[in-house]
């Protein structure tokens, strides 16, 4: 199956100037860089891209942009816990020349099930473009149950893959088994990446492609040419960069932003509470991009 978004697609850090405010031009050059470096789609506003903590306005300047400077797909992450506004921003998104929306499952409130499918129901009516489902219990509290993922995949249209940070391979095969034949999963965490390839994921939504893209690439290649030892032997090169891009001392995305700044390019310190960056870690990021790239 071709990946409709593209098989690497870095969850794009969010750049900021020096006294914190956004920075448009930071983030298109960031964001060009990272498809030059092989990636095949792009995530802004997500998570790493500290979507909590990006005003409306400046979600709508940062997609605009993106969307304008490269030719790969822009998934726009549009939602949070409170459905009438996410619908108002994947709205905004669409207007805006997204190709896709990142909807994450409401955190914090613990909605049922019948509520998340409400959710995702309410937010996928308000678009034509395709939905990514994201699926991370441990951020948000809730886990999408397998019957109601398939449910969604069976029952709206234009939900049409999920980013499975679920961390569990075998219940994901079953999704891949029990899904429409269309309907594609992400890698959403680093390093199950190389076991949901095994089970027919498609791709990864990725932290650590952004300095690793070209190992990300050769890895998805090796697999899909049938070379399973090339493709463990990336994924071992790559553990070091998973292990580095986040840690209770420096949760994602301090460390990428680190490396990025290591790299020449200028995207800033993360806006509050993810901050500050610890002593070294930049030490660290050359450490670990030296070795990857020996």
């Amino acid at each position: 199956m071709t990946a409709r978004f593209g098989r690497v697609i870095p969850a794009m850090v969010t750049p900021f100037t020096e006294d914190g405010a956004l920075d448009v031009d930071a983030s298109v050059t960031l964001a060009k860089w990272l498809v030059e470096q092989g990636s095949e789609g792009l995530v802004i506003t997500g998570t790493t891209g500290e979507g909590p903590a990006v005003t409306d306005e400046e979600d709508w300047e940062l997609w605009r942009a993106v969307a304008e400077a490269v030719t790969v797909p822009v998934i726009a992450g549009t939602t949070t816990n409170d459905t009438a506004h996410s619908v108002h921003q994947t709205r905004k998104a669409e207007e805006l020349g997204c190709d896709g929306i990142l909807a994450v499952t409401p955190y914090y409130n613990r909605p049922s099930q019948e509520g998340i499918y409400a959710h995702f129901d309410a937010v996928a009516s308000a678009t034509s473009l395709p939905v990514v489902l994201y699926d991370i219990p441990v951020r948000t509290g809730r886990k999408i149950e397998t019957a109601n993922l398939l449910r969604l995949a069976h029952e709206i249209p234009n939900v049409v893959a999920v980013k499975d940070a679920a961390g569990n391979p075998g219940e994901t095969a079953k999704v891949i088994r029990d899904a429409p034949v269309d309907f594609e999963v992400y890698s959403g965490d680093d390093n199950l990446t190389l076991p949901l390839l095994a089970v027919g994921a498609v791709g990864v939504i990725s932290v650590a492609a952004h300095w690793s893209a070209p190992e990300f690439v050769s890895m998805m290649d090796a697999w899909e040419s049938g070379n399973a030892d090339e493709a463990r032997q990336i994924n071992t090169r790559l553990l070091e960069s998973f292990d580095y891009e986040t840690g209770d001392a420096a949760p994602n995305p301090v460390p990428t932003k680190a490396m990025m700044r290591t790299l020449g390019l200028p995207v800033g310190e993360p806006r509050l509470p993810m901050g500050p960056t610890p002593d070294g870690l930049e030490d660290k990021a050359r450490e670990v991009y030296s070795r990857l790239k020996a």
